[in-house]
Parts: C-alpha cells; sequence; structure tokens
C-alpha cells in the first residue's frame, strides 16, 4: 500500500446488520455500541441490527453510522492499520474526526444525535426534496440549476453524477429541465429533507451551538472537509466547518481529486456499503479500493 486514506460513508448508507458481525468478533467494536448505548439512552445493538422504523430516521440514522464506523475503525487501529489522511460524506465527518483524533467519540454520538435531530426538523415533511442527476457533468448541471429559485447542487459525487436540493416544487422544476438538458436519469430521492441546501442554514446555526462546548484536539491526521474540498490540519476551523456543511454543498469528487493530486492511491471505506468506493472508481481507475464493512473483509484488508 502507498498513500491510504480513510473514507467514512454518510446517510444513506443505512441496513439491518451492519456492524453486527463485526461487533460478534470485536470486544472493541461490542464497547463502542455499549457506549453509544449510554451516551444515547437506547440499545444501538437493537437499533442497527433488528429490523426496525427507527434506522432509516435522521435522528437516528446518523449516531448509527457513527457507531458502526468508529467501531470498525477502532479495530483497524488495534491491529496497527495506519493511514495519512481521511475523510466522510457529509455525516461521514464525524467519523473521519474521530479516527483523526478531532473529537472524541463521546462527544461525537451526542453532537450527531443532536445535528440529525435539527436536519429532520429543519423543514416541515413535504417541503423539501433532493434527487440524484445523472449523465452531466457538474457544471452542465450547475447551469441549469444557477438561474432557478429554490434549488442547488448539493452533492457532487463523481463524475456523471450530482445532487440536487431544495424546496419540492424547484426540485421538480429543476428535473425537468435537467432532463431536457440530457441528463440520462433524474431520480428522486427518499429522504426527510432538503439536506445541504440554504433551507438548512438555521439548522447549522443550532448545530453551531451544540457544538459550543465541545472540546476538539489538534488532528493527528489530516482529514479534507466537504465545504472547501481542502485539508484541516488543525482544530481551530473545525466547528465552523461543520456548522457551514449542514447547508453547504459537498464537494466530494472535488476532495478526492485532492487527495489523488497529492500522490494518495489507496482509499479504505470504513462502514456499511460500498457506495464510496464506486464513486472512487468512477473518479480514479488507478486508485485501489477497499470496502471494510464485515469481519471477513477486516481481516482480509492489508496491513
Amino acid at each position: 500500500m502507498g498513500k491510504i486514506a480513510l473514507l467514512f460513508p454518510g446517510q444513506g448508507s443505512q441496513k439491518t446488520g451492519m456492524g453486527q458481525d463485526v461487533w460478534e468478533h470485536s470486544a472493541l467494536a461490542r464497547e463502542t455500541f455499549e457506549e453509544a448505548s449510554r451516551l444515547l439512552g437506547f440499545s444501538m445493538e437493537e437499533l442497527c441490527f433488528t429490523p426496525n422504523q427507527r434506522l432509516d430516521l435522521t435522528e437516528y440514522t446518523q449516531a448509527a453510522l457513527l457507531t458502526v464506523s468508529v467501531a470498525i475503525g477502532r479495530e483497524l487501529a488495534a491491529r496497527g492499520f495506519k493511514a495519512q489522511a481521511a475523510a466522510g460524506l457529509s455525516l461521514g465527518e464525524y467519523s473521519a474526526l474521530v479516527a483523526c483524533g478531532v473529537m472524541a467519540f463521546a462527544d461525537a454520538a451526542p453532537v450527531v444525535r443532536q445535528r440529525g435531530i435539527l436536519m429532520q426538523e429543519a423543514v416541515p415533511a413535504g417541503q423539501g426534496g433532493m434527487a440524484a442527476v445523472l449523465g452531466l457533468s457538474p457544471e452542465q448541471a450547475e447551469a441549469v440549476v444557477a438561474p432557478l429559485e429554490g434549488v442547488q447542487v448539493a452533492n457532487y459525487n463523481c463524475p456523471g453524477q450530482v445532487v440536487i436540493s431544495g424546496l419540492a416544487e424547484a426540485v421538480a422544476q429543476a428535473s425537468q429541465a435537467l432532463r431536457e438538458a440530457g441528463a440520462k436519469r433524474v431520480l428522486p430521492l427518499n429522504v426527510s429533507g432538503p439536506f445541504h441546501s440554504y433551507l438548512l442554514e438555521e439548522a447549522g446555526r443550532k448545530l453551531g451551538k451544540v457544538l459550543e462546548p465541545v472540546a476538539l484536539a489538534e488532528p493527528r491526521m489530516p482529514y479534507v472537509t466537504n465545504v472547501t474540498a481542502d485539508y484541516v490540519t488543525e482544530a481551530a476551523p473545525v466547528k465552523e466547518l461543520l456548522r457551514r456543511q449542514v447547508s453547504s454543498s459537498v464537494r466530494w469528487q472535488q476532495s478526492m481529486e485532492r487527495l489523488l493530486a497529492d500522490g494518495f492511491d489507496t482509499f479504505v471505506e470504513i462502514g456499511p456499503g460500498r457506495t464510496l468506493a464506486g464513486f472512487m472508481r468512477k473518479i480514479s481507475r488507478e486508485a485501489a479500493v477497499y470496502s471494510v464493512e464485515t469481519w471477513e473483509q477486516l481481516e482480509q484488508l492489508p496491513v
């Protein structure tokens, strides 16, 4: 392996049973789940391992994903696995902060629980929406969306895939315009709000208040932030970036391109699903990409 970056997935990758076999094999993983349950006042094992309606609710989803990613990451770290940078998609940025030593899990879990609640409550159900746009470049999508009110590009995922977000009517209008501009598909997303849009600015301000008392440490390794697609190498700007992140576009493709330009050639996705691995394969065919969500994958990862 060359220069290694850890990648942490965001909301949408959750699924029943995530992390269970790692939990069964790893004492560190079990301790992580127990810590989350104590901190949040409900059983994280029950939330993640048994079929239920709560796992897809934003106020629960985010804490569950953080717990699974941190549990796997702790087991990898205990085995001596080392990386030189990290990044996380939206919610995944908190997992990256824990991996980089910036935020303790004991602080991150309650913060993301509140983040999920604030995001879920930001816009009444049905008033906002998001849609994935396939087959247009970011520049083409921006040119279509920019003149329209109430909608914006929320995610730059990979070549040929962006996500738009905003008021439901504006997203529908933009979706039609994007199809007419040549988009192969425009797919409405099953989400509870218009995330990463201007409609969540107030939620970001409230999150800033939640973050005020949280202690942060200097990063043990840098992470690339969604807001700027640039490295964060000190603790000072972290809270403001997290506040802005809620309503800012997620510059994932640009973040990965930054890492690639700096010689990172190995990317390890830690957590459920292979979404980020899929994005990376569209961004760079040369990069080595690993997904670690099961015990078998963890054990097979070259150290």
